[in-house]
């Protein structure tokens, strides 16, 4: 009876390796059974998507440092382009809890412990500078210290990391709060305040097309709170560790700091202030 038992047991093994294998061999490949789309990578950005992250709002073109990153990383993985399906999904949909539709989110997502407890975030892939928003005639213009930047008058958007960073990195405690970014910069062309913070990339955008008669005064150090940058996937999606293996091979070609120097980097004569 034992010896029956042991042979049945034996081809049950037999019969799930049979299954099993065959499942197995196609992970880590564009065939992966794990994928929102086996054979496609599916990727989430807002619609509209802004520079220098996506450049005319057209992530498909490969474009802007968010969407030649994710076709860098597709490449690596294997992927070819026409294999990359682009999804539209708000930035308050991307973070909310749930299943996703689609592999991963690529909208300038902070890792935050917060946010950590209800999805998964890729390694970081990137981590920005501070700047400066002014008008060319603020007081802050000529600033060179922290001390000389405490003495203007601010505007940040409530509970931001910029609001945070105001308050506890410059070390002003009466900046102005506005309801979003867009009221900062309202008050900054009405002339209720001097300047605003945002990291570089923003403000690189905020610059040219938001209001193109403000300009990056300085840059600042990072913000010690700002993990950075990640991918986001829905809590403990099994594909995380290959994609990072992805990003971990173009951190290592150095094509993430080719793109980061292609598509985010501020006129070099704008001062830091790094104190």
């Amino acid at each position: 009876m034992a010896h029956k038992h042991n042979i049945l047991t034996v081809a049950l093994l037999a019969v799930m390796a049979m299954v099993v294998t065959p499942v197995l061999a196609q992970e880590k490949t564009p065939n992966d059974p794990r994928l929102f789309t086996p054979g496609k990578l599916t990727v989430s950005t807002s619609e509209p998507s802004y520079p220098p992250w996506v450049l005319d709002n057209n992530p498909e073109a490969g474009e802007g440092f968010e969407a030649a990153l994710v076709y860098a990383l597709a490449a690596e993985l294997g992927f070819k382009k026409e294999d990359v399906v682009w999804v539209d999904v708000t930035f308050d949909g991307a973070i909310a809890p749930g299943p996703k539709p689609y592999d991963f989110s690529i909208q300038q997502i902070s890792v935050t412990p917060e946010r950590a407890k209800v999805a998964t975030f890729s390694d970081v892939y990137y981590q920005s500078d501070k700047a400066v928003i002014a008008l060319p005639n603020s007081t802050v213009a000529a600033a060179k210290s922290f001390a000389d930047l405490k003495a203007a008058r601010w505007g940040v958007a409530v509970g931001t990391t910029d609001f945070d960073y105001v308050t506890h990195v410059l070390g002003i405690d009466n900046a102005a709060v506005y309801d979003d970014q867009a009221g900062v910069f309202q008050a900054l062309q009405g002339g209720q305040i001097d300047a605003t913070v945002a990291a570089l990339p923003t403000a690189l955008y905020a610059t040219c097309c938001q209001v193109p008669e403000a300009k990056i005064t300085a840059i600042l150090p990072k913000d010690p709170k700002d993990e950075g940058l990640g991918l986001l996937f829905a809590y403990e999606n099994p594909i995380v560790p290959w994609i990072n293996e992805g990003l971990a091979k173009l951190k290592e070609k150095g094509v993430i700091d080719e793109l980061a120097k292609k598509y985010l980097i501020a006129d070099p004569s704008i001062p830091e202030i790094t104190q």
